[in-house]
């Protein structure tokens, strides 16, 4: 599984969504789908984008968590 720290990141830095969103050119649903953790598939440049913006390094903003199953 794969943990998006895009709210955790956000709250830190009391920056909102609407206002990332602005800044990284991507669009409000798309970073709401982020923070919530709802989507399936990122696109790299919007990684990027966020990384660059928040000043983060990508392990930042996504974390590997091994299924237990296996």
């Amino acid at each position: 599984m794969i943990k998006i720290h895009l709210s955790k990141l956000l709250g830190e830095r009391r920056m909102s969504q609407k206002r990332l969103a602005e800044l990284t050119d991507i669009r409000r649903a798309t970073i709401n789908e982020m923070y919530h953790e709802l989507v399936e598939r990122v696109n790299l440049d919007y990684l990027s984008r966020i990384c660059q913006v928040l000043n983060i390094k990508i392990e930042d903003l996504l974390e590997y968590i091994p299924d237990k199953n296996n």
